[in-house]
């Protein structure tokens, strides 16, 4: 078997088993960006900029849960009804 085949092969093996959250690692790279923000805001002594930019954040956080609420109480609603079939 060629190297580079094995290794892709190997690769693609190992993703597949380790599932990864998108959405995990960009709420963190949003966090770590809103992190830096704030130090240069503090240092440049400019702060509602850097407010604006946290209420947009904190609204992103709030639909993003209020989202998985409604997929989970949508999913037990169908589930209801299934059962209710039955």
């Amino acid at each position: 078997m060629h190297p580079y085949v094995h290794c892709s092969t190997i690769h693609n093996s190992q993703d597949s088993k380790q599932p990864k959250c998108p959405l995990t690692d960009e709420r963190l790279k949003m966090w770590h960006i809103y992190t830096m923000e704030y130090y240069s805001t503090i240092k440049k002594n400019q702060t509602m900029p850097l407010a604006a930019t946290w209420m947009h954040l904190e609204i992103l956080i709030l639909s993003e849960v209020n989202q998985k609420e409604k997929d989970k109480y949508t999913l037990i609603s169908v589930i209801c009804r299934i059962q209710n079939m039955i």
